[in-house]
């Protein structure tokens, strides 16, 4: 398939879901609450590294843009207005890291609009405990993995970008034409992405290293609450 289909038919995918979900106002609630509280709890799992002068920048990119509780509304339909556009006015690269993040926010948003239902249907009033019964309710690992497969795959993509000769002029060139196409949350993300991979890039293995501990970190809390350690994953959500 095509790329500018493949972002089309992700976003449509998105948008479906966003009508679904506010046609029922307590659903719409659960599903904010998931969100919120999943932002909350990579924050508080990625506090050290929040704080840390070779990773924070990185760590903070990621809470902001890939576990965020934020409406990506806006980024949408700039993604699916672009779509078109992206295969003739950007290195092969670029559309490749677009296509992955089109794909991971349609499956982020499935899981999320699946965990609120399921959420709905639960009667436990502690929130932790709730999050992990619903998560197991919607079970689907392979697709858990696949996202935390995407997540890592959407850094070391805009990682490989900063090695592009030239893109950041590029970048630096479309800011204006961007803003005034209606495209300025997408440039935002490339140059945001750009620059905070560039700065760790060749350094010490920053980047390795920093997408290592989201994988070891991400993979254990997924085993906790797909086996019987579910107890121990509700205890460590209840503390964040």
């Amino acid at each position: 398939m095509e790329p500018a289909q493949t972002i089309r038919n992700a976003v449509a995918t998105v948008s479906l879901l966003r009508v679904q979900t506010g046609a029922s106002p307590p659903l719409l609630e659960a599903v904010k609450q998931i969100k919120l509280f999943q932002a909350r709890r990579f924050r508080a799992s990625y506090a050290d590294l929040l704080k840390s002068d070779d990773y924070g920048p990185a760590t903070q990119f990621f809470l902001d843009e890939l576990y965020s509780d934020k409406d990506f509304a806006q980024r949408d339909a700039q993604f699916s207005k672009i779509a078109g556009a992206l295969q003739t006015l950007f290195p092969k690269q670029v559309v490749h890291t677009a296509v992955t993040l089109a794909q991971l926010h349609k499956l982020t948003e499935e899981l999320d609009h699946q965990m609120g239902i399921a959420m709905l249907s639960g009667s436990d009033a502690d929130e932790a405990v709730a999050y992990v019964h619903a998560w197991n309710v919607v079970g689907r690992r392979a697709d858990r993995e696949v996202q935390l497969k995407t997540v890592l795959s959407v850094g070391l993509e805009l990682n490989r970008l900063t090695r592009t000769p030239g893109l950041r002029l590029m970048l630096k060139m479309m800011r204006g034409p961007a803003h005034a196409a209606g495209l300025g949350a997408l440039q935002a993300f490339l140059e945001a992405g750009f620059d905070t991979f560039a700065a760790m890039s060749g350094k010490k293995q920053l980047v390795s290293s920093f997408l290592s501990t989201i994988e070891h970190r991400e993979s254990a809390l997924i085993d906790d609450l797909f086996s019987s350690n579910a107890a121990r994953a509700a205890k460590y959500l209840r503390q964040l």
